[in-house]
């Protein structure tokens, strides 16, 4: 059996160890199915998509391909009750989450087959997670895209991978077979990427969107606490300078315009925005005025990757974005990171044979 075959392989039901993260309005049903397809294991964005909207992208995923797939969902979300009634009925094989799940979720997932895999950045938040039943953890390094932490990869995932027995995949600058190798190195069982699947031929991001993401350099983000409140890592535009040297209030202002908004698209209401600002202060112990932004960075978000707008929204990234300079398909990009890796091992170990994963079309 190849090393690359690991024990995430066999939970997910998957050839390769190579999980898509669940982006709002970027990881739809096309994404999804490709990379499911392609051998990896594609999650469904769905927090930015209404119930019916995450029914008919379900749909069409499993049109496009009869592999396992996921659905990204978030904790709080006040129909969080419907969409893993949702999940239960369609049989999706993983509910990921960008924060902690509660136990009640995870056990009721549980029992109906479902696994449940969050996303950390912190060993005593994988600690937590790994003690309540979750099947597996992501932990994403500081320079994930997104909401990230202060910790590099390099750091977090050898002591994740210590403090858990559960699959731990690693996250943050993954992006070919050599940092798959070096994670499951420090003890992963294998690497989620967002910023290399959104530069793909099979994303639906706009084509000059994505122009923008590949002339960025390394050193072309930062991460910022002034979009919603939490610390964000993003491509840096004059958007965002200009929101940081923007007063508190008209942050705040800003973002409620965007928070309602985001409600009307989703098909949510100023009630129920509302409520679920309170079940996030309860949970996250956060101030009010910081929760109320929550939904700020999604509409942001859909400016640039729905909308085309990048001049009124944001670019969410990782810092991997910097050495990306091309959209390869879903199925040319996991077939190169696994050749990669091959590659990579034979050269660590040339007097051994690498026993081959069959990581091209042909065969």
């Amino acid at each position: 059996m190849s090393a690359l075959h690991t024990r995430l392989c066999d939970l997910l039901g998957v050839r390769y160890p190579i999980i898509q993260t669940g982006m709002g309005w970027v990881s739809g049903a096309r994404l999804t199915a490709a990379t499911s397809a392609a051998g990896g294991f594609g999650i469904l964005g769905a927090v930015t998509m209404t119930i019916p909207e995450l029914e008919i992208a379900i749909a069409s995923v499993k049109a496009k391909t009869d592999q396992p797939f996921g659905v990204n969902l978030r904790p709080d979300q006040a129909d969080l009750d419907g969409r893993v009634a949702i999940l239960v009925r369609e049989k999706v094989k993983l509910a990921s989450f960008a924060g902690p799940p509660s136990k009640d979720v995870v056990a009721k997932l549980r029992a109906a087959g479902i696994l449940t895999m969050p996303t950390v950045g912190a060993r005593r938040h994988a600690e937590k997670m790994a003690a309540i039943g979750v099947d597996a953890i992501i932990a994403q390094g500081g320079e994930g895209g997104g909401h990230t932490g202060e910790v590099p990869t390099s750091l977090l995932l050898p002591e994740v991978c210590d403090a858990v027995t559960i699959p731990v995949i690693g996250a943050g600058g993954f992006h070919d077979g050599r940092g798959l190798i070096a994670a499951l190195a420090y003890g992963a069982s294998g690497i989620a990427m967002g910023t290399r699947f959104l530069l793909t031929q099979e994303s639906t991001v706009p084509g000059t969107v994505k122009d923008l993401y590949v002339q960025t350099s390394v050193t072309g983000t930062v991460v910022t606490r002034h979009i919603d409140g939490a610390p964000q890592r993003v491509i840096r535009t004059d958007l965002i300078d200009g929101l940081e040297r923007a007063g508190r209030l008209r942050r705040l202002w800003r973002a409620l315009g965007n928070a309602f908004r985001f409600r009307r698209a989703t098909g949510g209401t100023r009630l129920g925005l509302l409520r679920e600002a309170l079940a996030m202060q309860k949970h996250q112990q956060l101030p009010l005025s910081q929760l109320l932004m929550a939904a700020n960075a999604p509409m942001m978000t859909r400016a640039t990757m729905i909308e085309g707008r990048p001049e009124v929204g944001i670019l969410p990234t990782g810092q991997v974005v910097g050495v990306i300079d091309e959209l390869p398909t879903v199925a040319a990009l996991i077939d190169r990171i696994i050749a990669d890796a091959e590659a990579t091992l034979a050269r660590l170990h040339p007097s051994s044979t690498v026993a081959p994963t069959a990581s091209l079309r042909s065969v």
